[in-house]
């Protein structure tokens, strides 16, 4: 495979490769361009190539650098990638088309309550600690069914599920753990999505059924 010009052609085709290779469409599969610590300056080039779905990390940082640039390219989808507090649910509800980190009750309670007072009604993954890591936050998989009863409850539109595998340790099984807590926990129609993958396994989340890819590195280079 010829290597592509910039970074986003060779992210882009390389989750092409991965699609084909598992057979699936690579439509199915979105680019979450992470631009967490990144100035606006470093995001403009790839709002110019097309790229339209940006992840960030917090609700301050996101709130600095994004209306600016959502005035400008209009139909950008931010996501909320990294951990949420409570007290940050209304700005986050605000500000995001998508929160990738609901994890605990309190925050259920929290977002569905924001969601009543705005009006907007954001579709959340339930982040699972597939890797038993409490540092890193996500509902422990033995608490799934209860959180997903909660979040219906609270009138929280569920898009799927997302893990964060982890470090230094082969992440397929922990990619295939989450990929089968979806088929049993979501719709009869498997439409969830899953969240995983980040710039170092990106194609093996794909094979195994990503929908919803965390790429930062491979598109920002290395953070100083």
């Amino acid at each position: 495979m010829e290597k592509a010009d910039t970074p986003l052609q060779q992210v882009q085709a390389n989750i092409a490769q991965a699609c084909k290779i598992a057979r699936r469409d690579p439509g199915e599969v979105t680019l979450v361009a992470v631009s967490k610590t990144h100035p606006a300056e470093a995001i403009q080039p790839l709002l110019i190539e097309g790229q339209r779905h940006f992840g960030e990390n917090r609700v301050q940082e996101a709130q600095s650098k994004w209306p600016a640039l959502r005035d400008e390219y209009p139909a950008v989808q931010l996501h909320l990638i990294g951990q949420l507090q409570s007290n940050k649910a209304e700005d986050a509800v605000a500000l995001f088309d998508a929160i990738h980190s609901l994890d605990r009750p309190s925050l259920v309670k929290a977002l569905g309550k924001a969601m009543d007072k705005t009006g907007r009604r954001v579709p959340c993954f339930v982040q699972v600690d597939v890797g038993e890591e409490e540092q890193k936050g996500g509902c422990p998989i033995a608490e799934l069914p209860a959180l997903l009863d909660q979040a219906r409850e609270a009138d929280i539109p569920i898009a799927g599920l997302m893990c964060i595998p982890p470090f230094d340790i082969e992440p397929t099984p922990f990619f295939a753990l989450l990929d089968k807590l979806a088929r049993d926990h979501g719709p009869a129609d498997d439409s969830w999505g899953r969240s995983m993958g980040m710039s170092g396994d990106y194609e093996t989340a794909v094979k195994l059924g990503a929908t919803h890819v965390r790429v930062g590195t491979a598109l920002f280079g290395e953070r100083g």
